[in-house]
Order: structure tokens, then sequence, then C-alpha cells
């Protein structure tokens, strides 16, 4: 018996074929328990699919510089407290909990060294879908990126010791309801507000308490945009928020320094560049405005951020954020950045 096959006999067949499995997915036959895991052919086709994916969304998306070797502190302090649960860390097992998902988190010991720098930024900016991977919880943030992907390479061969180095500080010497709160901050922004040396973090003592009670605010609802900083402000209180302000902002260190050096920087901060719609650093950052004080803040601090804030020299400046400091970032001329960040440092 020969049955001809016709375009109408093939598209009823299509048709029955997507109705039986609408029936299927229906009936509630199928098992979507994470304990009851994956076949092995299953779960091969799914990571094989995955690994394809990242393999050619990286090439094509992921920056040539994937990886910053500095700054390692913050990555660490995030990692502590969001991925660790899942992955583990040296010397710290991942929470059962988490490794009864279907599929459980890899050991990032073992498992980085199958990635390249380039895939692991992909991987950490974009997530995967169907794992419990997240996406990089900040907008326009690929520094923090790629300060976790140099987090990452390393844990292969991080020992407890260096992890528990990079995520933990001494005593911070305080006591009482917020002392745990304290030690947590102190992990990345060290026990006397100066950021234990690290480049990425800003000198908090001096600063206004009324504004580092603002950004933890503008932090926890996302109207500032950083992972690691949105992390550790989500959960505060606003009494916490308002008792940790004030504990850090009484610290020496900022309004303490007097600047000095390039001549064109000093115009700049105290005039602007009128030409170039540029206003001047002072007309805001001054002790009695509403924005952070600057001077004897890091130098290194103040230039990664106008770099950050001025983006993707390959995109356009109308595809790019229209908020203040990224315009006024874009209109300061590279070459002064670095000048400027000295001048406010006081160096």
């Amino acid at each position: 018996m020969t049955i001809r096959i016709t375009w109408a006999r093939a598209i009823a067949a299509i048709v029955a074929l997507a109705l039986a499995g609408l029936l299927f997915a229906w009936s509630g036959v199928f098992n979507i328990a994470a304990s009851s895991g994956h076949w092995k052919i299953t779960d091969w086709f799914l990571h094989w699919t995955m690994r394809n994916s990242v393999r050619t969304h990286a090439a094509f998306t992921a920056p040539d510089d994937p990886k910053a070797n500095e700054g390692l502190v913050s990555a660490a302090g995030l990692f502590r407290a969001s991925c660790a649960s899942c992955h583990g860390a040296p010397g710290v097992r991942p929470l059962p909990v988490m490794q009864a998902a279907t599929p459980p988190a890899p050991d990032l010991a073992v498992n980085a060294r199958e990635w390249t720098d380039k895939q692991i930024f992909w991987i950490l900016k974009h997530g995967v879908k169907y794992t419990g991977m997240p996406a990089w919880a900040a907008k326009d943030r690929d520094d923090e990126v790629r300060r976790m992907v140099a987090f990452v390479r390393l844990l292969p061969e991080m020992s407890p010791a260096t992890y528990r180095a990079l995520t933990e500080v001494p005593g911070s010497g305080t006591a009482g309801p917020d002392a745990a709160r304290i030690a947590v901050c102190a992990g990345c922004h060290g026990t006397d507000g100066r950021g234990r040396g690290q480049p990425d973090m800003p000198v908090l003592g001096g600063q206004s308490p009324v504004y580092l009670r603002a950004a933890l605010q503008a932090y926890a609802t996302g109207k500032r945009q950083s992972a690691v900083m949105a992390n550790a402000a989500a959960t505060l209180t606003p009494g916490e928020m308002t008792r940790l302000a004030q504990h850090f902002a009484a610290m020496p260190g900022l309004g303490t320094t007097t600047a000095s050096g390039n001549a064109n920087a000093a115009r700049i901060v105290r005039e602007g560049l009128p030409a170039k719609q540029l206003p001047a650093c002072a007309s805001c950052h001054a002790p009695d405005k509403p924005y952070p004080v600057l001077a004897g803040q890091s130098a290194t601090y103040i230039a990664q951020r106008l770099r950050n804030w001025r983006g993707d020299e390959t995109v356009v400046d109308a595809r790019k954020s229209q908020a203040t400091m990224p315009v006024i970032a874009r209109r300061i001329p590279e070459d002064m950045i670095d000048p400027i960040a000295a001048y406010l440092a006081g160096k």
C-alpha cells in the first residue's frame, strides 16, 4: 500500500502533532519536578546547546578586554553574598538546598577552566535561561562584570586563606545592633572607610551622612546602578541606612586635602569649560551642596567612575545615558580625566 503525501496531508499531520503536544502539556502528565532530574540525553543536549550559544554570542558581543585584574575585593564580596551559596567557594561548601536544583550550579573551581574570559564575561552579564544563573543586576556596569571575571578566573587556584583575606577584615571594633551590618560593609570599605586600598572603592570618611544615606537608598531602589551596592543595600531598613551613613561619615578622610597640581585640571574644577558646556566640578561638589564631597577622594576611583560614565566610545551620545553625570563625563576631554582625578585627590 502506497500513501501519497500531499500538502494537505502534510499540514494536517503537523497540526495533529501540535495538538497532541498541547494535549500532553495540558494533561499535566509531564513531571517538571526538579527532584526528577533529566534524562542523560536531555542533560547532554541542553548543555551542548548552552555551550554553543555562549561560544557564538561571546565571540561577537563580549568585549576584547573582558577582565579587570584590580579591585577584586568588591567582586569577592558580591560572590560571597550572592554566589557562594550555589557555587561554593574556597573552603566553603555550597548550600545543599541550592545543589538540589536541576541543573545544580557547577563548582567554579573546576568549571571556570572550561571557559574563556570572554565567555565568562558573557555568562556573568547575560545569565543563562532555564537555570538559576541570573543576568548581571546593574545596567551599564561592565566594570563590575570585568572584576568578577577576574575573580572567577582565580577560583581554581585560590586558597581558603586568600578567599577569607578578600572577603573579611578584622573586627570593626563596634558593638550594638548594627555591628554585623558594619562588619559586612567593612569587608569592602574597610574599618576606616577608606576602601582597603582598592581602586574601585571610594573614601567614605568625611562624606556627608545625608549624601551617604541617600546613596544607599538609591542603590536599594535601583535609581543608582551597581550590582555590588544594590545587593548590599537591598535588605537594609531605613534606620540601618541612617546609622551606617552616620558611622562611616564620622570617620576622617574627605575634605581635609588641599588640591594642587595641574593648572588645566584646576581650571576645569573651578571654572569648567564653557565652550564645551562643561560646568565647573565645584559648582556641585562643594561642602554646602547636596552632592558628594570630592576633595581628598581616591584618584583611581574618580577616574574609573568618569570613564565608566563616558560609556562605550563606539556608541553615539544619543544612545547613551542622558543622566547628569554621564553627560558631564562625556564632555571632559579624555586626556584630562586622570589630571582632574589627581587634582581632586590632592596629588
